[in-house]
């Protein structure tokens, strides 16, 4: 079966292509529109010609893809909420200081370890009325009540910018909120935070409410703790309250994605209902009319109560296209359907082709539904329980293929026991979903009785036991693997080709293969390369002090953490992966580092820098020292003066205004992140 023979498949790959376009070149929306017009003109010229002359034009075929290309251009330009005139940021505000926002929380987020995270549309500022999203913060308190979506507050407070990465190779959290319109954000600290009567009503507030009814019912019948926050993941599509060990325990033993209702959930819900709703084949119009409506009603509902998130709306829209051609009795193919659900998602949000969930979970099905059936026909098991079992383990090594290239590259670990995991809760994942679901809506009656809580909290224990037993072994734990979206290319390539390969079967397709793994190659040796540079940075701690020398694929680290600290640490983790670093050396920090021609002096909290037997270049204060930097300046001559992250945020402010008054270059990790000399 050739793919791009499908027209839904090159037009959606079409549209992928001109939001990508968009994202990466940022063309203004007015010209985005123009083209648009011209080229939706061009196509309709070109539609009449043929029709006129009954003559087929290449023409028309050329411009209809050229044609999605700019719409995907358009969707995504046209979903910057900046454009409309009402959005907050049209207006001159003084961040310096607070402003009087009222507001209603559309999401509640996974909390850090200092805050309580919500998305919050804003209804007016300084009584001004606006729209557009905030991040709010609220400290935790074990006093505080989590907000209910929907609820109206008001609040005095400053709009703060969100911080950008201040290390190498640091999550840009300011720019994945910005991806989802998200610009500023603001703190609940000394002004209360006012509850106002009434709440903004839309879809998420009334699924908000029904899934805080199915908690309270739950909680009242004895589900609680870790049994109960896995419920809400795996039926409810919300994870905020997981405990971090148990959320860790999921990701080393690979089977994290049973957490985020996806398809694979959707498909078994879709199974059940299918059951379900037999009896009405006997009905006149039941099977192909009033049963495929059922289900799509169905689907939809649970996409709503569990948070219309990427990777639960991409599966049910696609199982609602293949419920839909199911029992109208007409053939379609499966690249078709995922194509089809692709479309109508990215026409409608854009945004969701960077989203790791919605990429993994795309990637996941269509190399279930290509490479699976190929694997399975290896063997072919005598009895039902042997079969069943080689299903699982073909799809969960497809999946694998699918996943493995963009999981290296988000992630950069590989859990090595992934299939054995899987082989073991797959078979057992339906029982969960539809005893949950029985359970849900007996519970919502009034009718649960005990044992079944007492069977099911039994279930969930034993799971997450068996994954926390998996997890432990570390040692089939690949971490820090460094991957770049380079190599992810290359091996696409190669896991594509191979494919080809194998359905085809003929020496004519071998060149695909050679070419690809030639390629990985070449990728392999740029990016060896690319890490053979030499430098030394200066990295942003908060309270503390950290220094490297980078030299080709080792790192001489100095440091005052304390051991457990070290192993732990981000920033220096980051770091290694990002540059492909295979040796670590430790070591404390000395006063005097030279690197290449350039000498590093650290002025600590001893504040001893009286030696004029050299002229820095650079001087590092750490740890506050109290000194006269005028008196520093004028003694030893330095070309800058670096401050990092273990100075008290008073002295850097005195420091800088010192250095400004001498005109001499400052640099504060706190502001401008870590200082690299190369």
């Amino acid at each position: 079966m050739k793919l791009l023979n499908f027209t839904i498949i090159k037009l959606t790959a079409c549209l992928i292509l001109g939001i990508l376009i968009q994202y990466y070149l940022n063309f203004s929306f007015y010209s985005i529109s123009i083209v648009l017009i011209n080229v939706c003109f061009i196509l309709i010229s070109s539609y009449i010609y043929s029709n006129y002359t009954y003559k087929s034009s290449s023409v028309f075929g050329v411009f209809a893809l050229i044609a999605f290309i700019i719409l995907g251009a358009f969707t995504y330009a046209i979903s910057n909420d900046t454009l409309n005139k009402y959005h907050y940021s049209h207006l001159n505000l003084n961040e310096d200081e607070p402003q009087n926002i009222h507001f209603s929380v559309n999401k509640r987020l996974k909390s850090d370890l200092y805050n309580d995270k919500y998305f919050i549309d804003i209804i007016s500022i300084n009584a001004e009325k606006v729209e557009g999203k905030l991040l709010l913060n609220i400290p935790k308190d074990s006093l505080q009540q989590h907000l209910d979506v929907g609820s109206v507050y008001g609040i005095s407070s400053k709009l703060e910018n969100i911080q950008t990465p201040l290390n190498p190779f640091q999550f840009n959290y300011n720019k994945y909120l910005k991806d989802r319109q998200v610009y500023y954000q603001i703190y609940k600290r000394a002004s209360p935070l006012l509850k106002i009567e009434g709440k903004e009503v839309s879809l998420s507030t009334y699924a908000d409410a029904f899934r805080k009814t199915i908690n309270s019912k739950l909680i009242y019948y004895g589900f609680k703790g870790d049994t109960l926050s896995i419920i809400n993941a795996l039926l409810l599509g919300q994870r905020q309250d997981i405990d971090p060990d148990l959320y860790t325990n999921y990701v080393n033993a690979g089977t994290i994605h049973i957490l985020a209702v996806s398809g694979l959930h959707v498909g078994i819900i879709l199974l059940i209902l299918n059951f379900l709703l037999k009896p009405l084949h006997r009905t006149r119009y039941g099977r192909h009319y009033i049963k495929p409506i059922v289900i799509v009603i169905a689907l939809w509902a649970f996409a709503i109560i569990a948070g219309l998130s990427p990777s639960v709306t991409r599966a049910v829209t696609m199982f609602s296209v293949i419920a839909i051609a199911m029992h109208l009795k007409r053939q379609t193919s499966i690249y078709n359907t995922i194509a089809i659900s692709a479309f109508f998602i990215l026409l409608f949000k854009p945004v969701y082709v960077f989203d790791v969930g919605f990429q993994m979970s795309y990637l996941a099905v269509i190399s279930i539904v290509s490479i699976q059936p190929l694997l399975y026909k290896l063997w072919s098991p005598r009895f039902y329980v042997t079969d069943k079992f080689w299903q699982i383990f073909t799809v969960t090594i497809a999946a694998q293929c699918g996943v493995a290239p963009i999981s290296l590259y988000y992630f950069h670990q590989f859990p090595g026991l992934f299939f054995i995991s899987n082989l073991v809760i797959i078979p057992f994942l339906g029982l969960i979903l539809g005893l949950g679901l029985f359970i849900i809506g007996l519970a919502l009656i009034n009718k649960l009785p005990e044992f079944l809580v007492d069977f099911y909290t039994f279930i969930i224990d034993t799971l997450n036991g068996f994954i926390a037993w998996i997890a432990q072994f570390e040692n089939f734990l690949f971490r820090d693997i460094s991957f770049n979206y380079l190599q992810v290319i290359s091996a696409y390539f190669f896991i594509c080709s191979g494919f080809y390969l194998w359905k085809n079967k003929n020496t004519k397709t071998l060149y695909l293969p050679l070419l690809s793994l030639a390629l990985y190659s070449g990728v392999l040796l740029y990016s060896k390369y690319r890490t053979t540079t030499h430098e030394f940075i200066i990295f942003n701690k908060s309270r503390y002090s950290i220094l490297a020398e980078k030299k080709n694929n080792s790192l001489s680290v100095y440091h005052n953490l304390d051991t457990l600290l070290f192993k732990q640490d981000k920033t220096l983790q980051n770091y290694k992966i990002g540059n492909s670093i295979d040796f670590i050396k430790e070591d404390s920090i000395s006063s005097v580092f030279r690197f290449k021609n350039k000498i590093v002096f650290v002025i600590d909290s001893l504040s001893a820098y009286n030696i004029k037997s050299f002229k820095p270049d650079y001087i590092l204060l750490r740890n506050s020292p109290q000194l006269n930097l005028k008196r520093v300046i004028d003694t030893l001559k330095p070309k800058v003066i670096i401050a990092d992250a273990s100075n008290y945020k008073s002295y850097v402010e005195r420091w800088k205004l010192t250095c400004e008054a001498k005109k001499i270059p400052f640099h504060s990790t706190y502001e401008k992140g870590a200082y690299i000399i190369k």
